[in-house]
């Protein structure tokens, strides 16, 4: 069974984006709003994010809130409105919309808890995912990965999980050393060594049964048992990819956004 043979199916497939963390990495920019809202140019990087996925065939989202619920709340509640021709009824509130938004996306916006655990998060979403299959991401990472190569790796593997593995820009440059003589200097290359998570997920609905609660990471206990269980398939993304946990990742990303220069758009 491939990707390919099942495409009409898994163009019906929801996407998690897990928004509820405090982002306290990021404190100067969160303290008036979420993480997942603080923006690239003038939009939050969480659009940025269900972009990438809308681009791929994918336009029906669960976003996972705890931290600012009611701002992300709020902004979606507007965006159509926002983005739409419409009259409205001081008198009694009534709306009529006239030209409407272009954009045809569902969100379904919960609320998770405030202090409740990325596994957690995704526990309490079992309702709303019905046994279905789901994709899942985080709310503060960006990138240009090819989300149906990953789906289709995931359908030929038949795994329970399959997650995208990045290998992201050293922090300090990288020495090459040979008998006392520096003979390569690269100032923040691409570690060659080391995969990381880097989200976009692919999950079979029995992932859910290995998270126990509230007070579990996603990326702890609940990934360290499907990895005993030979259940994680690895999606190599050698492109862009960039997680927003520093002011200077954020300036960088609306930099790149600025200048026309988006490589998560490519």
């Amino acid at each position: 069974m491939t990707g390919i043979l099942n495409i009409s199916k898994v163009k019906k497939m929801k996407v998690i984006l897990l928004a509820g963390g405090y982002g306290t990495r990021l404190s100067e920019l969160t303290g008036d709003v979420p993480k997942p809202m603080v923006p690239i140019g003038d939009l939050p990087i969480i659009m940025h994010i269900m972009d990438l996925y809308s681009r791929h065939g994918f336009s029906d989202f669960i976003i996972a809130a705890g931290y600012k619920s009611d701002y992300i709340k709020a902004f979606f509640s507007k965006l159509s409105i926002t983005k739409s021709d419409y009259t409205i009824d001081l008198a009694t509130g009534d709306i009529t919309i006239h030209k409407s938004s272009p954009l045809d996306w569902k969100v379904t916006i919960v609320d998770t808890g405030l202090n409740t655990m990325t596994g957690g998060r995704l526990k309490r979403l079992k309702e709303y995912i019905a046994g279905e299959s789901f994709m899942m991401t985080y709310g503060d990472g960006i990138a240009n990965v090819n989300i149906n190569d990953v789906i289709d790796l995931h359908h030929r593997q038949s795994k329970l999980l399959t997650m995208t593995a990045v290998r992201p820009p050293a922090r300090f440059g990288e020495l090459i050393i040979e008998d006392d003589q520096v003979v390569k200097f690269e100032e923040k290359p691409q570690l060659h060594d080391g995969w990381i998570n880097g989200g976009f997920f692919v999950c079979e609905n029995s992932v859910l049964d290995y998270i126990s609660g509230d007070n579990e990471m996603f990326e702890r206990e609940p990934m360290e048992k499907l990895c005993r269980a030979l259940e994680i398939t690895a999606y190599k993304h050698n492109g862009y990819w960039q997680c927003m946990d520093s002011k200077k990742d954020y300036d960088k990303l609306n930099e790149l956004w600025n200048t026309g220069s988006a490589p998560w758009l490519e």
